[in-house]
């Protein structure tokens, strides 16, 4: 098919099917034969040739054909040993007959499968009824409405417009397109028709307009769905909604208020009719957005304490380079706090008219009032994010001037302040919540035994490479290296509550003597070793202290450190230079907008419980943590523009897309998409990536658009999302520039889909497919301690943990079954499931073979009659799927009472952990053992009964789908209200997160 020819209507597709393509034809034996294939002129049979049967067998007759599937999704194409040799969006089956026999073809561009599929599921719904070409006679929907357009525009009603206002209108309506691209097109139709000059008359702008603003890969998109020709009804639309974005509770008003809302036609709002315009706009809107909106607002539990959470913290570099604010002041201060930083660095130093400065550049002449800063923040504090604001004083000035500090920070934040000393008999620093609105001083402090009004405290080296930089070396460095000492004031000591600096030493000081309102400062060197040495140590650090990792002096040119490096180790405060743009930044935005963007991120649950086992540097899924994998479609861009900077040959951009998963080790990984060659602004990729997840709750997804035809500079756009605020389906992802900022009206277009990493269920009640069980079934077991009683104790659950996999692998194995035989993907819901085998048997001309008999929970598929092998076949994968299921929903119970049981059990010998590895003589290397072991059972137990309770509550969500598709599509029977899926039987109690205050050094 000629790469200009554009498919935006079924008759497009009709006439290409009528002009006929070469296709290769797959057969069972593992060979491919290139075929020449074409639609009847009557339109009612597909035949080809050359063949070797006579021409009356070498042809389909549309009204057999049952079903028709995009991809390889029949026996023949997935097993077939020529299947590598072709992407899936080049393949496409026709199940035809009586018999539901399979056609398999493959295509030489996935645009030629998209009008073949486009042209038949139109032929098939509506070929017994119209067997003229669509498009004719009376005129569409589209078409009326871009006429009445026209004529709005027709000032003079004289049947014709100035090209100059036909641009402008068609630019009006689909922002963001070239006014070339359009004046173009314009010429283009005026010299087909013979009619060039200035003006346009309404069938031509119409025509332009179908060329220029129709997407292809949407309106095969609307095409898939629509039952009413080249709209969808409210009906479809509801469809469309549930089953492929993954939407829950959607009812048909819900549908018409999108229809009201986006469809631009009277008509079609009146008649609750959406066509390709009000589709697009609608997969365009922040109502479609990839980013889930119920992240838009604080939705994290807000109430543990402040180590739980990642802090948004920026560096006071920030304020050093001018490459991205533009000259150097403080508008860096309000520049981050208005982007939910909060934590704040500030280093005071001596001010030449008795007052403290910040320095703002390495120039002495750039200094600012510390009191002026001050009333920055009292004023910015707030306005982003509600919760504490952590300021990071790191002192550089005399004693009498900071005593001005205090005294300013007294005054000018006044209640803000929080100086409440901090609760001697609590474990935990409070939380974000209980802190609201509140500015916490993070510095030293005089020890209780110092009465004077000043006295000597240790330094840090944070801050020292400024002072370098300004020529003020310390002067008083102490002999033989150790650390500095530095007078500090009681005014200023007596500020800081919870944020107390101390030195770090080592992890077994800070597990016996460091309390909770102290914290400690590394440097992204000495983190970095670490989190590469000894990662458990530091989680474990980090589940009670707040630590803050800051750039390494070495960064003279503002550079970030990779944030993801440290909160993998459960890192709370890593400093960030703001100003400075890239992957690193990119990375810290988009991780702190998962939460209302108010800069507090609840680290994942396996880094906060008191008893968990977590490796940071895992090569492999964690214990208890179910793996989730990512299916990326990349689909089309939208208006990109040209690098900057870039010398390209030419506009037109030659682009592809790398996405990027950033994370812990095992779950980084990058894949990108082939070369868009000679594409324009808006380039089709229509590529699939996947990706294995291991720890959803730390992984984050980044999108970056680069240019292949460029000299210089390649960077097009970039757009980094959390993992968790993924939503899936049909979705366009708004593009940035590198520094953040949005990209009018550039987009990609994708398809998300995440399941569990091994098939069945929806993983986080969302969208898409897995992998079939491998054939030897994994076990996950409990380790030895090396402590007889506890080891007796964990035994007791080496049977529930076996039962616990059984259950749910068997469900996930008989899921995946059954969705292939249906044709479909591990990734989809039952309730598409449901509707294509009842899309096959509505086909027939027959009454309905095979029923669904909703009178009862587990609902049987009956057949009524002989059926064919493929339905038997089918017949049987439902009948497992549904067995399976049926024992899992009723032995989950007490399966998960029994891992439960086994979990208190051991969590009762923690307190005395210490106590009974003293008694047993473990030291050294046995003690850390038996340390690790302990906790992974913990995790082992608590993640498997976790996983049990979710693959019950998907169990019961599929029965709740069967009924809902089984009455929605006709093959249901004896069927009252669809039962709620809490309804069918009461979900399992979640296993309650065990109180903090225990000795957390021990795991």
């Amino acid at each position: 098919m000629p790469n200009d020819r554009k498919i935006n209507s079924t008759a497009a597709c009709i006439s290409l099917m009528l002009e006929g393509c070469e296709l290769k034809k797959v057969r069972s034996n593992s060979r491919m034969y290139s075929r020449f294939f074409v639609l009847d002129a009557d339109m009612r049979s597909v035949r080809w040739e050359p063949s070797k049967k006579d021409s009356e067998k070498a042809k389909i007759e549309i009204k057999s054909v049952k079903e028709v599937r995009v991809g390889k999704k029949t026996p023949v194409l997935r097993s077939n040993g020529l299947s590598d040799q072709f992407p899936d969006e080049c393949a496409f089956s026709i199940i035809y007959g009586d018999n539901y026999e399979s056609l398999d073809l493959v295509a030489s561009s996935a645009d030629v499968v998209s009008a073949w599929v486009m042209g038949l599921r139109y032929l098939v719904s509506y070929g017994k009824h119209s067997p003229e070409a669509p498009g004719t006679g009376h005129p569409s929907l589209r078409t009326s409405w871009i006429s009445s357009v026209f004529d709005l525009a027709d000032l003079e009603k004289s049947g014709r417009i100035p090209v100059s206002r036909a641009v402008q209108l068609i630019k009006a309506l689909n922002p963001g397109m070239k006014t070339s691209t359009i004046e173009l097109k314009f010429k283009e139709l005026q010299k087909a028709s013979e009619r060039p000059g200035t003006e346009v008359a309404c069938d031509l702008f119409v025509e332009a307009y179908c060329e220029l603003c129709t997407r292809p890969e949407i309106f095969f998109l609307l095409v898939q769905f629509s039952s009413n020709k080249e709209y969808l009804g409210v009906k479809d639309l509801l469809m469309f909604l549930e089953v492929e974005q993954g939407m829950e509770g959607v009812t048909e008003e819900k549908c018409l208020e999108i229809v009201s809302k986006y469809e631009p036609s009277k008509e079609g709002r009146e008649k609750g009719y959406l066509a390709i315009d009000g589709f697009t706009r609608y997969l365009l809107s922040a109502d479609c957005s990839i980013f889930d909106p119920q992240h838009r607002k604080v939705c994290q539990d807000m109430a543990q304490p402040l180590s739980h959470y990642y802090i948004s913290s920026a560096h006071s570099a920030c304020l050093l380079e001018d490459n991205f604010w533009g000259r150097s002041d403080i508008s860096g201060y309000i520049s981050a706090l208005g982007l939910g930083c909060r934590s704040i660095e500030l280093v005071l130093w001596d001010g030449p008219e008795g007052e403290p400065v910040v320095y703002t550049s390495p120039s002495a002449a750039s200094c600012v009032p510390f009191r002026a800063v001050v009333g920055l923040i009292d004023q910015h504090a707030f306005t982003a994010s509600a919760y504490p604001l952590i300021l990071c004083l790191v002192v550089r000035c005399s004693a009498p001037q900071q005593r001005l500090a205090a005294q300013c920070l007294r005054k000018t934040l006044g209640e803000k302040l929080y100086l409440e000393p901090p609760n001697p008999v609590a474990s935990y620093l409070p939380s974000p919540e209980e802190l609201k609105g509140r500015i916490l001083i993070k510095g030293k402090k005089l020890p209780p035994t110092c009465e004077d009004s000043e006295g000597e405290v240790s330094d840090e080296e944070e801050g020292w490479e400024l002072a370098r930089r300004l020529g003020q070396e310390d002067r008083e460095a102490p002999e033989g290296g150790g650390l500095r000492r530095v007078r500090l004031s009681r005014e200023l000591s007596e500020l800081v509550s919870l944020c107390q600096a101390v030195p770090f030493q080592d992890f077994e000081s800070s597990r016996r003597g460091q309390r909770y309102w102290e914290m400690c400062s590394f440097s992204e060197v000495e983190a970095g070793r670490f989190a590469n040495e000894c990662p458990a140590e530091l989680v474990s650090y980090n589940k009670r202290f707040l630590s803050r990792i800051y750039p390494s002096p070495m960064r003279i040119d503002a550079s970030n450190m990779n944030p993801q490096d440290f909160w993998k180790c459960g890192c709370q405060m890593v400093a960030m230079n703001y100003q400075t743009p890239g992957l690193m930044m990119d990375l810290n935005a988009g991780w702190f907008r998962q939460n209302g963007a108010c800069g507090y991120v609840l680290r994942p649950a396996i880094m906060r419980e008191e008893v968990s086992y977590f490796s940071a540097n895992a090569k492999d899924s964690l214990p208890g943590v179910p793996a989730q994998l990512l299916h990326l479609k990349v689909i089309s861009g939208q208006n990109l523009p040209k690098p900057k900077g870039s010398g390209a040959k030419g506009e037109v951009v030659e682009p592809y897309v790398c996405a990027e998963i950033h994370g812990i080790p095992a779950d980084c990984a990058e894949h990108r998409t082939k070369t868009a060659l000679q594409s324009g602004d808006n380039p089709i990729f229509d590529e699939s990536l996947e990706f294995q997840i291991n720890l959803p709750e730390l992984a984050v997804l980044r999108f970056v658009v680069l240019d292949d035809d460029y000299i210089g500079d390649e960077f097009i756009a970039q757009y980094t999302i959390p993992f968790e605020c993924l939503q899936p389906g049909y979705r366009h992802v708004p593009l940035q520039s590198l520094a953040g900022e949005p990209l009018p009206h550039a987009t990609l277009f994708v398809h998300v889909a995440i399941t569990d990493r091994r098939g069945g269920g929806k993983g986080h009640r969302r969208g898409l497919a897995g992998r079939r069980g491998r054939r030897v079934r994994e076990y996950t077991s409990t380790k030895a301690t090396g402590i007889k009683a506890i080891d007796e104790v964990f035994r007791t659950a080496t049977q529930p943990l076996r039962e616990a996999t059984d259950l749910r692998e068997n469900v996930q194995n008989a899921l995946v079954s059954f969705k292939e035989l249906c044709g479909l993907t591990p990734a989809a819901n039952m309730k598409q499931c449901i509707l294509t085998v009842s899309t096959w048997l509505l086909h027939s001309d027959s009454a309905p073979s095979v029923t669904l008999n909703l009178a009862e929970q587990y609902p049987p598929m009956e057949a009524q009659g002989p059926i064919p092998d493929l339905l038997r076949k089918v017949l049987t994968a439902y009948e497992t799927m549904i067995q399976t299921s049926r024992t899992l929903i009723e032995s989950a119970d007490a399966v998960y009472g029994k891992l439960i049981q086994a979990q208190q059990a051991g969590m009762d010998f923690h307190k005395e952990l210490h106590r009974i590895e003293a008694k047993e003589g473990l030291r050294g290397h046995k003690l850390q053992k038996a340390l690790e072991s302990f906790a992974w059972n913990i995790t082992v137990l608590k993640g498997q009964a976790d996983l049990l309770k979710h693959a019950k509550a998907e169990a019961l969500d599929n029965l709740w789908q069967i009924h809902n598709a089984g009455q929605s599509c006709g093959i249901g029977r004896n069927g009252s209200a669809s039962p709620e899926p809490s309804r069918l039987q009461a979900p399992l109690e979640p296993i309650p997160e065990t109180d903090g205050g225990g000795d957390t050094a021990s795991c």
